[in-house]
């Protein structure tokens, strides 16, 4: 079931940053949304994620699925590991297993054990996508995921991000 925003509107405070926006996502793939900053991708995000709610309009197709969703911020905690990070929002025995494998994915399976404070920028942003990429969600929300990141270092993660959306 695809996606669909209807007649989708959203202010903070007096300030409208979505006004009846209406759109249809597909079920399966990879959308981008690119725009001048300020425009509403952000708030648009927080929305699909759940973390807003809109004032107009309605949001379908999300239910049951679960989301993922990496921010502009990493939002690592600063007293865990990068491994316990991401581990910490796994469940099942494996947890941490599928938190190494989620590290090694992005070519960090060397820093699992050091805290955030130990980490370069780019190492946390990182840290930040394999967390989301470990939750095995159905649908992945990036906000600006390569900010901070070289080209060596997003091109393999954007091709395993591509993979993950077929």
């Amino acid at each position: 079931m695809p996606i669909q925003l209807q007649q989708l509107s959203f202010s903070y405070e007096t300030v409208p940053v979505l006004q009846r926006l209406s759109i249809t996502l597909p079920d399966t793939g990879a959308v981008c949304l690119f725009g001048p900053s300020g425009c509403g991708k952000t708030t648009l995000l927080r929305l699909l994620a759940g973390l807003e709610r809109p004032q107009e309009g309605r949001i379908t197709g999300l239910s049951g699925r679960r989301i993922a969703m990496v921010f502009q911020e990493d939002r690592l905690l600063p007293w865990k590991t990068a491994a316990d990070n991401i581990a910490l929002l796994l469940h099942g025995e494996d947890a941490r297993a599928r938190a190494l494998a989620a590290l090694d994915a992005v070519g960090l399976a060397d820093v699992a054990d050091e805290l955030p404070a130990a980490l370069s920028g780019g190492m946390k942003r990182r840290v930040a996508i394999a967390r989301a990429m470990a939750m095995d969600a159905d649908c992945l929300l990036l906000d600006e995921p390569f900010s901070g990141l070289d080209r060596e270092n997003w091109l393999p993660i954007a091709a395993r991000l591509r993979a993950l959306s077929k």
